[in-house]
């Protein structure tokens, strides 16, 4: 049974403005002064294009109401007006775009930036939160979030509060104009149209929320799908499998089908109460101009008004959609933020400092789950220099040591330490930099060789490290194969590596190992999964990376530890025995009986 999350990132989150409040330190960056000028000049390019959309229909009004006198003045006179209403609205147009370039850094730096403290954060998390999550789902929330974010900015900015200024501006305007009246009706008619739009909008983001859960859904099965590519083809499954994405992939087009049919009866909703509103305000209009209280200018400047005001609340079931799901998406990836940080550094940890790179383990207890122990206070010690195996059934606890080494896990109870430090009371960086690895199975990255082997030692470049990666290779005796490959160290390995044989991966991670040149070595049953003549081979290899290092070999194959200085028995969490190969054979214990049939096994 593997761990299993206990962190609070599956805990709701909220996703209204207290989100976008943790946000704003992104969107006002404390050292950015550049930045902080740049919203200045886009607000104040907010107001300058708002109050230059507000007089356009002054103007328009006035052309109307000079071309009512048939005069060559009065033909001039509209014809300025004309012009200056053309002029208006391009420089409206202008004012906008200028903005738009202006916050452009602002916003993609903000979103640029949250991004990367979720990912770094992801990195940060115990092993234990990353094997409970599928990772095409959390990959589908940081795409998702940063997508979003950044057009969510924008209608906040640049449609909401712009539209509530000339909201407050209309009325005004309406009210010195044509008295209370239509003031009233048009409030009215807004607050119906916001209240409808808001109602509608939120039945659809339910749906949307279905729908994204639906997608990462059918998003993680292809990704598991597509990851166990071998699998599904040894076991025939393809049908299965395509049975399994099928189901996802319906239940998502249903979703879709839903949330696009509740847009159609938005748009419906919201063209009703804005042309009831625009037939009575022109009615009233028509009717003053029919008694003579007002002029056809009137209602042309009514009309424009209205028609101003109802372009940026048309889009506001969308506008209302898109920041409500930039909120989930946002509060989404601050759930990843929020996720405990299982082991963390003390305050003021120092860096661990090796001299003689001993390894001990005090009274060890640890578990996956409270019910369920793993270790049961384990004591051993390896000295300084020294190889020694780990062996014992399957359970016992063997990898369960190695997680612990590399603290992806912290123990219950008791203490580990190297060369005297208390791995919880250093760094993990200083840690993790002391102990290279060969695991049982080398997952490379979907890069070169030269990359993969450069891995080892990250943040160096130039002619001095092609050189180290080099000779690291010649050191894991994988040079030869490379130097035979027609594109050498910047042959492409694949996905995890599978351009290359088993082998062949374990000479890579070998030979990062070395390159990365650690005073500890844990080789993670790094042979099992070969074949008897390659795994002699990397068996050479090993030894030669062992010399003249600290070295904890977990084995399950006996045979290719019998030359230890010394092995440890691992039974149900507890150490058995220890002791020499020979030593443990006279000992008849439960080595010898696991000896003794491997043997048996080897000769059947």
């Amino acid at each position: 049974m593997g761990p299993t999350d206990t962190t609070r990132s599956d805990q709701p989150a909220p996703e209204g403005w207290q989100t976008l409040r943790r946000f704003l330190p992104y969107l006002w960056p404390a050292d950015r002064t550049d930045l902080r000028i740049r919203i200045v000049l886009a607000l104040l390019l907010v107001l300058v294009a708002k109050g230059t959309t507000l007089a356009l229909p002054y103007a328009y009004r006035a052309a109307v109401d000079a071309m009512e006198t048939p005069a060559n003045t009065a033909a001039m006179v509209a014809i300025s007006f004309v012009v200056a209403y053309a002029a208006g609205r391009f420089a409206s147009v202008a004012f906008d775009n200028v903005r738009n370039m202006i916050f452009e850094r602002v916003g993609q730096d903000a979103t640029r930036q949250f991004a990367e403290d979720v990912f770094q954060r992801l990195h940060q998390l115990s092993l234990r939160f990353h094997l409970s999550r599928r990772t095409g789902e959390v990959t589908k929330t940081v795409e998702r979030g940063t997508k979003s974010i950044d057009t969510m900015l924008y209608f906040l900015l640049f449609n909401i509060a712009p539209t509530v200024i000339e909201l407050i501006a209309v009325a005004v305007i309406f009210y010195l104009n044509f008295g209370i009246g239509l003031v009233i009706a048009t409030a009215v008619t807004v607050i119906a149209y916001i209240a409808v739009t808001q109602i509608i909008t939120e039945w659809r983001t339910k749906l949307r929320r279905e729908m994204n859960d639906l997608d990462g859904q059918a998003l993680a099965r292809a990704v598991d799908s597509l990851l166990n590519y071998e699998t599904v083809k040894y076991f025939g499954a393809e049908g299965r499998e395509h049975e399994r994405y099928a189901k996802a992939a319906r239940q998502y087009s249903e979703a879709a089908i839903k949330s696009d049919g509740s847009l159609g009866l938005l748009n419906i909703a919201q063209a009703f109460i804005m042309n009831l509103l625009m037939a009575g305000a022109m009615g009233y209009t028509v009717w003053g101009w029919s008694k003579g209280d007002l002029t056809t200018g009137d209602l042309v400047f009514v009309n424009t008004y209205l028609t101003q005001l109802f372009r940026p609340l048309d889009m506001l079931g969308f506008v209302y959609r898109t920041i409500r799901q930039g909120l989930i998406d946002m509060a989404a990836m601050f759930r990843l933020v929020d996720a405990d940080v299982e082991v963390e550094d003390v305050p003021g940890a120092p860096a661990l400092h090796i001299e003689r790179p001993g390894i001990v383990f005090e009274n060890v207890h640890f578990g996956y789950e409270p019910d369920r122990s793993i270790l049961h206070g384990l004591d051993f010690e390896i000295a300084a220099g020294e190889t020694v195996a780990l062996v014992g059934p399957s359970g016992a606890g063997k990898s369960t040591i190695a997680r612990l080494l590399f603290r992806f896990y912290d123990p219950q109870a008791g203490r580990i330490l190297i060369d005297g430090q208390d791995i919880s009371q250093v760094t993990q960086e200083s840690l993790r930099a002391a102990i290279g690895i060969v695991p049982q199975d080398s997952v490379l990255f979907n890069d070169t060789i030269g990359y993969n082997i450069g891995y080892g030692r990250p943040h160096e470049t130039g002619p001095a490290e092609e050189a180290a990666i080099r000779e690291a290779a010649r050191g894991a005796a994988i040079l030869p194969f490379i130097d035979a490959l027609p594109d050498g160290f910047d042959t492409e390995v694949g996905e995890r590596g599978l351009k290359l044989s088993g082998g062949e991966k374990q000479r890579v991670a070998i030979a990062r190992t070395l390159l990365k040149n650690p005073p500890i070595v844990i080789l993670d049953e790094a042979t099992s999964a070969l074949d008897s003549r390659t795994e002699q081979e990397i068996l050479k290899t090993l030894k030669s990376v062992a010399r003249g290092r600290t070295t904890l070999a977990i084995a399950h194959r006996l045979s290719t530890i019998a030359d230890s200085d010394r092995i440890l028995v691992l039974e149900n969490g507890r150490l058995a025995e220890q002791g020499r190969h020979a030593d443990l054979l006279r000992r008849d214990g439960l080595y010898a009986e696991m000896w003794a049939r491997q043997q048996a096994d080897g000769e059947a």
